[in-house]
């Protein structure tokens, strides 16, 4: 019997090869399927997955669900799945002989019903030194293991198939990014337990046209527009919030000028600052920042 299904959206990447290839060689693993969601207008990865299924006997799945919208994707894997322990991995992530294990390990130990790994970026030769310093993109919780998550992601996280029920990503967000961060909320809130696993940790290359503060900033202002859809889903004051975050932006604007001479701590400033503010744009109806392109 299949004890997890392992999901992987994806979309024009043939890094998916790697992340496939990273499955194949898991060691100590349960059994498990592999869920391949194709998210492109046409089936593009198809020959490349039925490939890699024929040469190293993998036991994928793959479903062509377009268009460009990552919630779509994410919604046919849940449509899909089957066993007890569903699992996400980005298309551009690679995992350790371990992971898998590592994962459902987890859940009994901290007996919960979600946990989540961390996200170690590699940067390409070139890359700035501030960006390989300040380390922007890689997604490390400082929590300690077992230790209660908050707010989560889809990019490493293994959880219990019988809480989703009907509960499925946001499609009004699927081109925004923060569609994982709100259904997690959401699983939270019907009395799932969140919890980290210090120990199951991915790679993730960072690509070129993500090397820049510009895309930094985005980032961390779409980020500041789903804290604000999470403080509005908790039942929290929106313009106590958003007063708030006039604050804290300002501060980070002075602290950004005061660290002006550190191109790391200038830049974080700047980057912490842009949350805030996107707290206040979701206030003021700013549209959902657009960080992924099509997907």
């Amino acid at each position: 019997m299949t004890t997890v299904d392992v999901c992987v959206c994806t979309f024009k990447r043939s890094s998916v090869a790697q992340t496939l290839l990273s499955l194949a060689d898991q060691a100590n693993a349960p059994p498990f399927r592999i869920i391949v969601v194709d998210n492109d207008e046409t089936p593009s990865a198809e020959g490349l997955v039925n490939g890699l299924r024929s040469e190293r006997g993998l036991p994928i799945y793959y479903l062509h669900a377009p268009h460009g919208n990552i919630s779509i994707a994410r919604n046919a894997c849940l449509d899909a799945a089957s066993a007890p322990l569903i699992a996400f991995i980005d298309d551009d992530e690679t995992a350790p002989a371990d992971w898998l294990a590592t994962l459902v390990a987890a859940i009994d130990k901290h007996d919960c019903d979600v946990v989540f790994g961390s996200v170690r970026a590699t940067y390409p030769d070139g890359a700035p030194q501030w960006l390989r310093r300040g380390d922007f993109h890689s997604t490390a919780l400082d929590l300690r293991d077992g230790q209660e998550v908050r707010s989560g992601y889809s990019g490493n996280v293994l959880f219990k198939r019988a809480l989703v029920e009907h509960l499925r990503f946001d499609l009004a967000l699927g081109r925004s990014g923060g569609e994982d961060t709100v259904f997690f909320e959401m699983l939270r809130r019907r009395g799932a337990r969140l919890r980290f696993a210090a120990s199951a940790v991915l790679q993730e290359p960072v690509p070129q046209n993500r090397l820049s503060l510009a895309w930094l900033l985005r980032r961390s202002f779409r980020a500041g527009q789903t804290h604000m859809r999470l403080v509005e889903i908790r039942g929290g004051n929106r313009i106590v919030t958003a007063a708030l975050a006039v604050a804290k932006a300002g501060y980070c604007l002075l602290a950004a000028a005061l660290t002006v001479w550190s191109p790391v701590g200038v830049r974080r400033n700047l980057i912490r600052g842009a949350l805030h503010v996107g707290v206040v744009g979701r206030v003021l109806g700013a549209k959902d920042a657009r960080l992924y392109g099509g997907a």
